[in-house]
């Protein structure tokens, strides 16, 4: 049996050196770091296509067996510890890898996320469109979420990147969102988690124009990672590593290079 469980994409190379591991949002893939990564280029980044998505298999639809996956295939890369990123979806996959290994994460990034669980109501919207979508294969009732994703001032000036996010979300398939939501649903509170891990290097990132995981979340998190770094993103939503990816990088290499 293979150990390798997750389609991976190295920008660079990794010298010894942690690389900066990136996951992706909900719905879209790990084309939604090119842009960050581009900007990156002189460090190593690996990108990572959650379960489902991209080439991805899929598993156990939790968070914990996507933590156990994702240290499986940097098991099978050679690399002992990381710098974990995560925006959103991939946030709440890097709180996991906290969980799951401690001692093998050099340095924390969450970018528009939050460490709580979902609400009742929440959760149930998650898995009525898990359902919908598992029986009927339809993508349509998270083809809407482009426009959620996006800041105000991206939908108004940018048109063009708002096309983009929804061929992003057009190519996933449906086992992914079915996945995706159903761990989503489950997904553990890392407020604990992360009031543990103060001292560790990290970074909190949030655009400026966020709806879903706005900046007081963030400022919340960044309370409970005490000597976090804090960036707001400008003319940003919640995509900001997609609609501001000159500012997130700087936020990632600045994490970067103080774990080194």
């Amino acid at each position: 049996m293979t150990t390798i469980t997750l389609a991976t994409h190295p920008r660079g190379t990794f010298p010894g050196e942690p690389p900066l591991v990136l996951l992706h949002a909900f719905p879209v893939d790990h084309e939604m770091w090119e842009p960050v990564a581009a900007l990156l280029a002189d460090l190593p980044v690996l990108l990572v296509d959650a379960p489902g998505f991209g080439s991805s298999p899929i598993i156990e639809p939790t968070v914990e067996a996507a933590a156990a996956a994702l240290w499986r295939t940097l098991d099978a890369l050679e690399v002992s510890r990381a710098v974990i990123g995560g925006l959103s979806m991939g946030g709440y996959l890097a709180m996991a890898a906290l969980r799951a290994a401690p001692e093998r994460v050099a340095g924390l990034a969450l970018l528009d996320t939050k460490p709580t669980v979902d609400d009742d109501g929440a959760r149930l919207r998650r898995l009525e469109i898990a359902r919908v979508v598992g029986e009927t294969a339809s993508l349509d009732p998270v083809m809407p979420m482009a426009d959620g994703l996006l800041g105000a001032t991206t939908r108004r000036e940018r048109p063009e990147l708002l096309r983009e996010v929804r061929g992003w979300i057009a190519r996933c398939s449906p086992s992914s969102i079915v996945w995706a939501q159903a761990a989503m649903a489950v997904r553990p509170c890392s407020v604990e988690l992360l009031r543990q891990a103060r001292g560790l290097p990290a970074a909190i990132v949030v655009g400026e124009e966020d709806a879903l995981s706005p900046i007081p979340v963030a400022e919340e998190m960044a309370t409970l990672l005490v000597g976090a770094s804090f960036t707001v993103v400008p003319a940003a939503g919640h995509l900001s590593a997609v609609e501001n990816p000159t500012a997130v990088a700087a936020a990632l290499r600045d994490l970067h290079e103080r774990t080194n």
